[in-house]
């Protein structure tokens, strides 16, 4: 199956070459090895065809926030924990690669203010609706309604890179999906626009914030299309993958051939040149400084000013401006240790039902709080009893105090962190950047800037390989088209 894919690849490429009369690029850089440039280094392949020497610089670890922690010989999640079951390009990675779903053990969930629980999930699905329409009324289903609309637009997404379909900015991306409706997402709160289709502000307060601190860390405050996004996540079935979900962006850059360079991108160059342009990328590590030419080149790892390699651009006229904002630290903790039930009001560890706490705005020094499975998981295994030692994911804003880890356990046996810069600060402030920051030079994670998760990342993958393929072909009427949804259809 994946030998015909890439025989119809190379068929295509050789056919838009014959079209235009241009030959294909010869190489292509990749700057960043997690999912968005392990995605668009596949991607690419598959349009641009097998003969294309795609190099990926990664100067970390491949996979980015696609990470692994072991505790006591077993591997746990660090990073991007599940997605949700519409993800449909990564559904695809996974099929492609020959990897399967991790089995899931069940766990109830609740929400905790600092001092009880809000609100308390049970096995009856019955019951929980019963509870939310008691305490909410239908704040709940207004939430839903309005979420499903966003994601019914959303998926449009797919169709039209299905068809060929690319966007030069993130702008005229959301407007293809949504229209200006989508555009003004961006641009006012969360906590608004559900107060615009009746949910009442207690139920913002409890259940919706929460969501959002557990996802982005951030507050109702945060764009709407965002956390839209990220309430459709809360809503879904969740799915993650057997192993560890790293082993998608691994897989992809073995399946795609890719020559990974273990290096730090310092600049990128305009070099002067007649017809399409090229680019130098210079490099470092611990061999030394490396460079070399490109015709095309792909930023896949965040611009913005807080990030202490930011990539300088070199021989621009106009100079290229990096997304101006910074990113939000979430601290992932995995501790080894027996749960405090008490300090959640339950005196007798026993009785504690929940797997899984999101918290409100109080208490602020935790978001959310998950007893987790490790990345393999046998036919035999079951969750632990609460009054047994677990593996607890505890994600937060700032590094745990030895106070508070005392505070939400009795004891524990081992303490490991990860920290990541994990989403953009999202704020109806922030203009939309833009894909295209050259010719052939493009920034795949702008994309972000409107809404973060691994899957938006692929399609931003997507969007930015369709992209460089219908620019160097100068296939325009691909490009940032207008009422999609109606050619779509008549090209149906």
């Amino acid at each position: 199956m994946a030998h015909a894919a890439r025989l119809l690849a190379a068929l295509a490429a050789l056919l838009a070459a014959a079209a235009t009369g241009d030959a294909q690029p010869s190489k292509i850089a990749v700057v960043g090895a997690g999912i968005g440039g392990s995605a668009v280094a596949h991607f690419l392949q598959q349009h641009f065809g097998p003969r294309v020497q795609i190099d990926v610089f990664e100067k970390g670890t491949v996979g980015g926030r696609l990470a692994t922690i072991s505790v006591n010989k077993q591997h746990y999640e660090s990073g991007a924990a599940s997605f949700h079951s519409l993800s449909l390009h990564m559904q695809g990675f996974v099929k492609q690669l020959g990897l399967r779903h991790r089995r899931e053990v069940g766990g109830r969930s609740a929400i905790f203010n600092g001092e009880n629980f809000v609100l308390e999930e049970t096995d009856w699905y019955l019951l929980n609706l019963f509870r939310l329409w008691w305490h909410y009324g239908i704040s709940f289903l207004r939430l839903q309604m309005w979420v499903e609309e966003v994601m019914e637009k959303f998926m449009r997404i797919y169709k039209y890179q299905a068809h060929g379909y690319a966007f030069s900015g993130v702008e005229e991306l959301l407007y293809s999906l949504g229209e200006s409706a989508f555009v003004n997402m961006t641009q006012r709160s969360v906590a608004e626009s559900l107060l615009q289709v009746g949910v009442t502000q207690r139920f913002i307060d409890d259940v919706v914030s929460a969501v959002l601190r557990a996802s982005y860390g951030q507050s109702a405050a945060m764009p709407a299309f965002a956390g839209a996004m990220s309430l459709a996540g809360a809503q879904g079935s969740l799915w993650s993958v057997e192993g560890g979900n790293k082993l998608v962006c691994s897989g992809l850059l073995k399946l795609t051939k890719a020559n990974v360079i273990h290096a730090t991108v310092t600049t990128v160059t305009l070099q002067p040149t007649e017809g399409k342009p090229l680019y130098r990328v210079r490099y470092e590590n611990e061999a030394g400084t490396g460079s070399d030419n490109y015709d095309i080149v792909v930023i896949a790892t965040p611009l913005h000013l807080d990030n202490s390699s930011t990539i300088a651009f070199e021989g621009f006229d106009p100079p290229i401006d990096v997304v101006q904002g910074s990113f939000q630290p979430t601290v992932v903790s995995l501790v080894h240790g027996y749960l405090n039930s008490s300090y959640f009001g339950f005196p007798d560890p026993k009785l504690f039902p929940f797997a899984n706490i999101l918290t409100t705005d109080f208490p602020s020094f935790f978001c959310a709080l998950d007893n987790i499975c490790p990345v393999n998981i046998s036919a035999n295994f079951r969750r632990k009893q609460p009054q047994e030692a677990a593996v607890w994911r505890v994600q937060s804003p700032q590094p745990l105090l030895r106070s508070q880890l005392k505070t939400l356990f009795r004891s524990y046996y081992s303490v490991q962190t990860a920290e990541w810069q994990a989403h953009p600060v999202h704020s109806p402030h922030t203009p939309l950047p833009r894909f295209t920051l050259h010719d052939q030079l493009f920034h795949l994670n702008a994309l972000e800037w409107a809404a973060s998760s691994v899957e938006v990342t692929a399609v931003a993958a997507k969007n930015v390989a369709l992209l460089a393929f219908n620019r160097w072909y100068q296939d325009l009427d691909k490009i940032d088209q207008k009422d999609l949804m109606h050619k779509v259809k008549t090209e149906l």
